[in-house]
């Protein structure tokens, strides 16, 4: 009796380094565009929503609060109303601070780009190599980490933030405890779980239609 011939066993696709190397670059890449297209689009609303300036710096309606209790109700209601002006007014102050130091500058900006392509868009199936060796994921992250506290504790980074940030806080609160806001109207709800208008996108809640998400890669 013939025997039946059996069938050729199947043979299974196998990726290349190539086209591995491919398509981590592509999901890297799509990553990065999600992630500026995202900032660009909460930006533009929360400029979109900010009050006239000439409204902020209306003469007319600046009085000396009577109390220190006056001027704290004066700056919870101003803020809400005026919160996107006031966090354009710190990061202006911000960029100007850096701006002016660009050593500071050079040198966050850098870490930035570390955190951002190193870890936040880097897939984990991608290892980082470097003079032959090959770098885990716990090393990576300790790298940064060690980066971030000497950048901004041991250089001028952490120095020029700060004295920043407490100029842009003061000018603040000086606006918002002077300000009388009898005149102004909030016809929106106020920011929920500290979502601060065009810096929503930090808040890490869930997106809907109207808020632009940003989009990064899980970690494995």
């Amino acid at each position: 009796m013939a025997s039946i011939p059996s069938p050729p066993p199947a043979v299974l696709p196998l990726s290349t380094p190539q086209a591995t190397t491919a398509t981590a670059t592509a999901q890297q890449t799509s990553a990065i565009r999600t992630f500026f297209t995202g900032v660009s689009e909460t930006v533009r609303t929360g400029f979109a929503n900010r009050r006239p300036w000439p409204e902020v710096l209306d003469r007319s309606a600046f009085s000396k609060p009577e109390s220190m209790s006056d001027a704290t109700h004066r700056i919870r209601k101003n803020y809400n109303y005026f919160r996107v002006n006031y966090l354009t007014v710190i990061t202006s102050v911000l960029a100007i601070s850096l701006l002016t130091n660009p050593l500071s500058l050079v040198l966050l900006a850098a870490l930035l780009a570390a955190w951002l392509f190193l870890y936040f868009f880097r897939q984990s199936s991608d290892p980082i190599t470097l003079f032959g060796r090959q770098f885990s994921e716990r090393e990576t992250l300790f790298f940064l980490l060690i980066s971030t506290v000497v950048v901004i504790f041991l250089t001028s980074v952490g120095t020029v933030l700060v004295s920043a940030l407490m100029v842009g806080v003061a000018i603040v609160c000086t606006h918002g405890a002077f300000r009388l806001p009898e005149d102004l109207f909030l016809d929106e709800p106020e920011p929920q779980n500290g979502a601060f208008g065009f810096l929503s996108f930090l808040a890490g809640g869930p997106t809907t239609a109207s808020q632009p998400a940003v989009a990064v890669p899980a970690r494995a």
